[in-house]
């Protein structure tokens, strides 16, 4: 079952207290929530054998958890079973690009949030069919509901981690140019350049199936 988002924000800790640019971090849970809504990748950071290891994976929020999709075969999914796994979760936007007339105070407009914590495997049946449920529909809403759910073999081969968030932050920059008084009369180019995605039509399968219409929950996405 999900887990109800409590109101209060997140509590800090050495952890999630940046040691710079401290006027851009937060611990608002509506803002962390949303943040982490926005996107569809992470980045799982762990140490295996030793080593610091940081791996790209699909993610999805389930109120005050994060589901984490991988293969059985990963090696961070092996290693969460019995104990869990102590891992560094993050997740990026970045919204412009700030140029600056020195080239020191060039920037990026960004949204991010970092998670730490000890991820478990999930092996309830149960739970981990919601949890690919909430995968699917994280990137596309009402598709888990418009497609075949896994099947006995599918669900065999396929791994999740849950991470309960509690020890979270997020950073943000945002905003204009900061330059130095006496730049400010040079003559170069100073502004913000947008970065952003956008959802494109969608492009039907070439596979021989049936031709079935766009469904709504697409279409209606296009441009977003």
């Amino acid at each position: 079952m999900p887990t109800t988002p409590p109101a209060d924000p997140y509590p800090p800790t050495p952890r999630t207290t940046p040691t710079r640019a401290r006027e851009r971090v937060a611990y608002d849970r509506e803002l962390v929530h949303a943040i982490l809504d926005a996107g569809y990748v992470c980045h799982l950071g762990f140490v295996r054998d030793g080593a610091p290891a940081v791996l790209p994976t699909l993610y999805a929020r389930d109120g005050e958890r994060l589901y984490l999709h991988g293969s059985t075969g990963s090696p961070p999914l092996r290693d969460a079973g019995g104990a869990g796994l102590p891992v560094c979760v993050t997740v990026t936007h970045v919204d412009g690009l700030v140029l600056a007339r020195s080239a020191f105070h060039h920037s990026v407009n960004y949204r991010s949030v970092v998670a730490h914590g000890t991820a478990r495997r999930v092996t309830d049946e149960a739970e981990r069919r919601r949890a690919l449920e909430v995968l699917v529909d994280a990137a596309v809403p009402g598709r888990a509901a418009d497609c075949r759910p896994p099947n006995a073999r599918e669900l065999a081969a396929t791994a999740v981690l849950a991470l309960d968030l509690a020890e979270v932050s997020a950073k943000v920059r945002a905003g204009g140019v900061n330059e130095e008084p006496e730049d400010l009369s040079l003559p170069h180019w100073a502004g913000v350049v947008p970065v952003g995605s956008v959802i494109g039509e969608p492009v039907p399968a070439d596979d021989g199936g049936p031709r079935v219409p766009v469904p709504r929950y697409l279409t209606a996405r296009q441009g977003a």
